[in-house]
């Protein structure tokens, strides 16, 4: 760890159905010196949340406007369809985008999917959030298109959801402002993207000073050993041409 990192604490922004826990359990083991902060805010916030400055990095949504932004996808979340356990759709184990042309659906205004046309009916009015949708599904007022992770989430008793494989999926990814892309950044993008704790691709290169530290601890081990007298065999010699355990010259080197 660089003196800049030591005391500093790394902010990582997710949303509703996004669990970083995984992710920051690594982090935990290979930089426990570097606390880490996770700020849940609604997926349509991430983005300006990076762009002020109040998070590191985040995961989103996609899609976002990219400008000044770095992301890599992560993956792609299957949509379902959360309806009351009555509702007749739970009869099919997939329901389809047409199956729900005469059904209300709620659209609410923190819809984690990007639609080119919205499927069903327009139902009566648009919740604010995920979570006043599923209270208004259970209420048996119409259903509610979501990644399968908020499904999960706003899971209750009295619901189910069926998956809808036609219908446009969510994708997750990773962003942060380029201009920012600091180690311990790279230290983050290392963990999401599996690479060992011994990578040298999951961070920015050492600076001159850490270098000479790291040459410097390889050279001693190899110093010692130079030092050994050799203990024969076919291979090369650890000890240079010089005075051996009977005082006499070794040969000169022609």
């Amino acid at each position: 760890m660089t003196h800049e990192e030591s005391g500093r604490v790394f902010r990582l922004a997710y949303p509703p159905g996004v669990t970083p826990a995984k992710w920051v359990s690594v982090w935990a083991e290979r930089l426990p010196e570097v606390p880490l902060t996770l700020v849940a805010v609604p997926a349509a916030e991430v983005e300006g949340l990076l762009r002020s400055g109040g998070a590191d990095a985040g995961f989103v949504r996609l899609p976002v406007d990219r400008d000044g932004l770095s992301v890599i996808p992560l993956y792609v979340e299957t949509t379902v369809v959360v309806v009351p356990k009555d509702h007749a759709v739970t009869a099919a184990d997939e329901v389809t985008v047409a199956d729900l042309a005469d059904e209300e659906v709620f659209h609410p205004l923190d819809d984690a999917i990007e639609w080119t046309a919205r499927p069903g009916l327009p139902a009566f009015e648009r919740p604010a959030t995920t979570a006043d949708a599923v209270q208004l599904v259970a209420g048996g007022a119409g259903l509610l298109l979501v990644p399968q992770s908020l499904a999960r989430l706003h899971d209750r008793r009295d619901l189910t959801y069926r998956p809808v494989p036609d219908a446009p999926e969510s994708q997750v990814a990773l962003a942060w402002l380029t201009n920012e892309t600091t180690d311990l950044v790279e230290d983050f993008i290392g963990i999401v993207r599996g690479r060992t704790a011994n990578s040298s691709r999951g961070r920015t290169p050492a600076s001159p000073v850490e270098k000479q530290v790291q040459k410097q601890a390889v050279q001693k081990p190899a110093r010692r050993q130079a030092g050994k007298p050799s203990q024969g065999g076919s291979g090369s010699r650890a000890v240079p041409a010089g005075r051996g355990k009977s005082g006499k010259k070794g040969r000169r080197p022609r």
